[in-house]
C-alpha cells in the first residue's frame, strides 16, 4: 500500500467519531453471547444488506455511506470501558471468558464486498455483502444499517431535487436547523451534497467534507435596524482606486433614481430595510446578496437592494444578488427579474439584469414542479425541512439478512412474498440495452459464469414463474468490488466529489421514464434461471408441510 493510501487511511480513523461497537442493538450482542455459548465461534457467515422498496414513490435509490462503514470496520473494537458498561448491563450469569473474547474482537476476517458509493440501486440487490465468522458479521449489522440507511435515503432525495430542479439552477442545503440533531445536519448536509447540492449553509459540514459553504443573512439582521440613524460606519472605499465614497448618500441618490423607473415611491420603503442592506454591503460589498422579504419585496425590499446595489457599482462592486423567503415565489421572482432588467436597460448595465434570485421557504418537490409550470425565474433554490428530515418518506427499510452459513444457503421464509430472502452467495451484474441504458439488473449464484456480451441470458423474476425474458446485452457490468479483506481496506473510497460525479453519471444510464416524478416505470431485477430453481428448491426442503383433518 503506498504512503498517500496509508495516509488516507488514518486520517479516515481520526474522522471517525460516534459510530462504534455500542452503537447497536442489545439483541446483537446477547446473541453474541448464544453464539458464543453454543460453540458457533468458528462458524463463517454470509449476511446481505439490501432494501425492498424504492422510496418517495420512485423507481430508484443511491447508494450511501460505504465510506463510513469502513471506517466503522477499520476502527472496530471494545474498549476496557466498553467491557465494563456490557458487565454491568448484562446478566449475571454471562461467563467472564466471553468478555475476554469481546475483547480482542475485530474486524480482520472480514470481507465486505458492495456496490460503488453513488451508483443507482434497486431493491433486493444487496447493497453490502459481509462475509466471516459469525459473531463479528452478526455485530456488524445494527450499525451498518444505521449507516446505510439515511445515507442512502438522503442521498436519493436530494438528487430526486436535482432532477426536478434541472441543471442549471444552483441547490443550497440550508436544513441544519430542522434536522433531527447535529448527526442527522451533519450527514443530511454530507448526502444532500452527493445527491446533486451545490451548497450547505452547514459550517461544520463544509470543515469537515470540504462542501461549498453559502450563506447571507436573516430577517433579525434586518429588524435589528429601526432607521437610518442605526448606522454608525457609511464610508465604503473604491475596489480599485481606494477612493473613499459615503455609500449612504449614493444609496439615496440611486433610489430617487430607481422610484420613478420601478414607478414605487421612496417613502414606501423602510428606512431600516435601508440600513440593514447598506451594513450589510459595508461588510461584505463583493458578496452582496440580500433578504428582501423582510417588509415588502415589492414596495420596498427591491428598491432598496437596487439602491445599495448601484450604489455598489458606483464603488467599483457587483452585487450578486437576493434571497426570497416568503410569498408567491413564481409572481415575486418575475417581479425581481423585470425590474433587474429595467434598471440594466435604464443606466446601461447588463450585469445587473443577471442578478441572482434565490428562493427559500418550505420548498419541496412539489413546490419546484409547480414553480416551473409558472415559468419562475428563480436561479437558486435554499431548501432545508423537507430535504434533510425525508418528510415524505423518513426511513429506507435496509435489512441485513443472513443467506449462507459455513457453506450452506439460508433462506427466510414468509407469508408475505416479499419478504421472501434470496439464498446463497451471490454476484449482481447490470445488463445494458442496445441504446445503452441500463435494461436489467441480475442476481447469480456465484459458482456460476459471469453473463456476456452479446449472449442470450434468461432473466427471471425471483418468485413469479411465468415472469421471464431473455436479455442480449450491449454491455455488462459487474456491481461488485471488494472493498475490506485481511483487516484493511482494499479499495479506497473514493472522495465526496467523485461520489457525487458518479451519482449524476450512474442515472444517465437510466432510461428517462424510469426517474419521472409521475407514475415512473419500474426497474427490473430478475435471478438466473439456476438462482431460480435453487431458490425454490430450497424453499420447498424449508416450507413445513400442513395436515388437513
Amino acid at each position: 500500500m503506498s504512503k498517500e493510501e496509508l495516509c488516507k487511511q488514518r486520517k479516515m480513523a481520526r474522522q471517525n467519531g460516534i459510530v462504534q461497537p455500542l452503537l447497536t442493538d442489545l439483541y446483537q450482542i446477547t446473541m453474541a453471547y448464544a453464539y458464543w455459548k453454543s460453540g458457533k465461534t468458528n462458524d463463517v457467515a454470509v449476511f446481505d444488506l439490501f432494501f425492498r422498496a424504492n422510496p418517495f414513490h420512485g423507481e430508484f435509490t443511491i447508494f450511501a455511506g460505504l465510506e463510513e462503514c469502513l471506517k466503522f470496520l477499520e476502527n472496530f473494537h471494545y474498549s476496557d470501558s466498553d467491557i465494563e458498561y456490557l458487565m454491568q448491563t448484562l446478566p449475571d450469569n454471562i461467563e467472564p471468558e466471553f468478555f475476554a473474547y469481546l475483547k480482542d474482537l475485530t474486524c480482520k476476517d472480514i470481507k465486505l464486498s458492495a456496490l460503488e458509493e453513488g451508483s443507482v440501486v434497486f431493491p433486493r440487490v444487496p447493497l453490502l455483502r459481509v462475509e466471516g465468522p459469525l459473531i463479528i458479521a452478526q455485530l456488524l449489522e445494527t450499525t451498518l444499517l444505521t449507516l446505510v440507511n439515511f445515507a442512502s435515503l438522503m442521498a436519493t432525495n436530494a438528487a430526486r431535487y436535482r432532477m426536478v430542479a434541472g441543471k442549471n439552477v444552483s441547490l443550497l442545503e440550508f436544513g441544519l436547523r430542522r434536522a433531527q440533531g447535529p448527526d442527522g445536519g451533519l450527514s443530511a448536509s454530507r448526502y444532500a451534497y452527493i445527491g446533486g447540492f451545490d451548497g450547505t449553509s452547514n459550517v461544520l459540514a463544509g470543515k469537515m467534507f470540504n462542501i461549498p459553504v453559502k450563506g447571507t443573512h436573516a430577517h433579525s439582521f434586518v429588524t435589528s435596524f429601526s432607521t437610518l440613524d442605526d448606522m454608525h460606519s457609511v464610508i465604503l472605499r473604491h475596489a480599485e482606486t481606494q477612493k473613499q465614497y459615503n455609500l449612504l448618500e449614493l444609496a439615496l441618490e440611486w433610489r430617487k433614481r430607481v422610484s420613478s423607473i420601478i414607478d414605487i415611491s421612496p417613502e414606501a420603503a423602510s428606512e431600516g430595510e435601508l440600513a440593514a442592506l447598506i451594513s450589510y454591503a459595508l461588510a461584505f460589498p463583493s458578496g452582496f446578496l440580500a433578504l428582501v422579504d423582510t417588509y415588502d419585496v415589492k414596495r420596498s425590499g427591491l428598491l432598496n437592494f437596487c439602491a445599495v446595489a448601484l450604489a455598489l457599482n458606483d464603488c467599483g462592486y457587483r452585487a450578486v444578488g437576493i434571497r426570497i423567503d416568503s410569498g408567491d415565489l413564481a409572481y415575486l421572482s418575475v417581479l425581481a427579474r423585470d425590474t433587474f432588467e429595467k434598471v440594466a436597460e435604464s443606466f446601461k448595465l447588463s450585469w445587473f439584469a443577471k442578478l441572482t434570485i434565490v428562493a427559500s421557504n418550505d420548498i419541496n418537490e412539489d413546490t419546484i414542479l409547480s414553480l416551473n409550470e409558472q415559468g419562475h425565474k428563480i436561479d437558486c433554490f435554499g431548501i432545508g425541512t423537507h430535504l434533510v428530515t425525508c418528510q415524505r418518506q423518513p426511513a429506507l427499510g435496509c435489512v441485513y439478512k443472513l443467506v449462507e452459513i459455513n457453506g450452506q444457503p439460508r433462506i427466510k421464509l414468509s407469508q408475505d412474498v416479499g419478504k421472501v430472502t434470496i439464498p446463497g452467495h451471490k454476484e449482481a451484474y447490470r445488463l445494458f440495452g442496445a441504446d445503452g441504458h441500463a435494461l436489467i439488473d441480475l442476481l447469480q449464484r456465484s459458482t456460476e459464469p459471469p453473463p456476456e456480451v452479446g449472449q442470450k441470458v434468461l432473466c427471471r423474476h425471483p418468485f413469479q414463474e411465468s415472469k421471464r425474458a431473455y436479455v442480449i446485452p450491449s454491455k455488462v457490468e459487474h456491481l461488485y468490488k471488494i472493498y475490506w479483506t485481511e483487516g484493511r481496506i482494499c479499495t479506497m473510497p473514493k472522495p465526496l466529489s467523485e461520489v457525487r460525479e458518479r451519482v449524476q453519471s450512474s442515472l444517465r444510464t437510466l432510461r428517462q421514464d424510469i426517474k419521472r416524478n409521475l407514475n415512473p416505470t419500474p426497474y427490473k431485477v430478475a435471478v438466473s434461471d439456476d438462482l431460480y430453481s435453487f431458490i425454490h428448491d430450497l424453499w420447498l426442503q424449508n416450507a413445513p408441510i400442513g395436515e388437513l383433518s
